[in-house]
């Protein structure tokens, strides 16, 4: 059995974006194009309504690109346990209120059970100086958080 990945938004994002004039920008699409080709193939890929709901949001011609990355990728449910958790990752976690769709990730990768959630969001979910406020209000909760981290920390040897 291959480990599962919650593949939040920003990977499909940086996957299709056009090639970016920023340094940084540019290496995590790099990154990230590298990680779809080579590794992806070693785990089963998850994502939730909320990636298909924010990548389906922006130019047409980017949607169409996001959705077809996506279109083999299976949906995980939503459901109460996911709803809860994400709003204690708000009131008793350390992401603010301006980041309900980010608990949400959070909170369908945990209840799900997934082994990772890749994300390039590094403000509110693969943040270091929160993780461990994340992962207590997870275990608190009955669950155990998935390891978060970015492409380039799952790049495999």
């Amino acid at each position: 059995m291959k480990p599962t990945v919650y593949v939040e938004t920003t990977i499909v994002s940086y996957l299709t974006a056009r090639f970016s004039r920023d340094l940084v920008t540019a290496a995590h699409q790099q990154i990230t194009q590298e990680w779809w080709a080579n590794r992806r193939a070693a785990f089963d890929l998850f994502i939730s309504q909320f990636v298909v709901q924010e990548a389906s949001m922006g130019d047409a011609a980017m949607v169409r690109k996001r959705l077809e990355e996506l279109q083999a990728v299976p949906l995980l449910g939503v459901n109460q346990d996911v709803g809860n958790l994400a709003q204690r990752l708000i009131v008793d976690g350390p992401l603010p209120k301006k980041a309900a769709v980010d608990a949400l990730h959070i909170a369908v990768a945990t209840v799900h059970g997934m082994d990772y959630l890749l994300t390039w969001n590094c403000k509110h979910i693969a943040n270091a100086e929160m993780q461990s406020k994340v992962a207590a209000v997870c275990r608190d909760s009955g669950f155990e958080p998935p390891v978060i981290c970015t492409p380039e920390e799952l790049l495999g040897e």
